[in-house]
């Protein structure tokens, strides 16, 4: 008899949360709330195709660090090298390259930002358009500190580059190996 109890409050429980969430729309017909899920543009998705639950705050404030998408008709970019391999350093040391790139498309090339996968990895990339035709640079700097392991331990970091293109974001890579020097075993 105990469970035929239970059994009719789940059911009176549930038959509530479903008749409850009824509200008459402006034409006077019963309508049921249900989570509004429509195709809403964020800076994680400029596609515009997530869909994501209206009234989220997160589409409405995008985030602090969120990088710009660029406006404006879109062109290309080609790399020269899109990965670049160190070889061996030591703990410690600082890697820099240069990643060379030309302006492939019609339309003058912007580049809104370029950052490194952690704060070890920095870029510098060109402020100005890059006209149709013409070519610049990405000057990577890695900063190996810490990083290292006797006998040296792989390593890879990328770097994110967005411009005008399609898609926005292009992608750089920096790898090799990090040695570090056996430290004296105190007695």
């Amino acid at each position: 008899m105990k469970s035929f109890n239970l059994f009719a409050v789940i059911a009176l429980v549930t038959v509530f949360a479903f008749t409850s969430c009824k509200e008459k729309s402006a034409d006077g017909a019963d309508a049921t709330l249900a989570a509004d899920t429509t195709a809403t543009m964020t800076a994680a998705d400029p596609s515009g195709l997530t869909a994501t639950p209206v009234g989220d705050p997160t589409t409405t404030t995008p985030a602090a660090d969120a990088t710009p998408v660029p406006t404006g008709p879109l062109t290309s970019m080609k790399f020269e090298e899109e990965t670049y391999d160190w070889g061996k350093v030591m703990d410690g040391d600082k890697v820099t390259h240069i990643f060379k790139f030309k302006n492939t498309g019609k339309e003058p090339l912007i580049i809104s930002n370029a950052k490194g996968s952690c704060g070890c990895t920095v870029p510098e990339w060109p402020k100005d358009a890059i006209a149709p035709g013409k070519s610049g640079e990405i000057k990577v700097v890695f900063d190996s500190k810490g990083k290292g392991a006797v006998g040296g331990k792989e390593d890879s970091k990328r770097v994110t580059i967005t411009a005008n293109t399609d898609p926005f974001d292009s992608y750089l890579t920096i790898k090799g190996k990090i040695d570090k020097k056996e430290e004296a075993v105190q007695k």
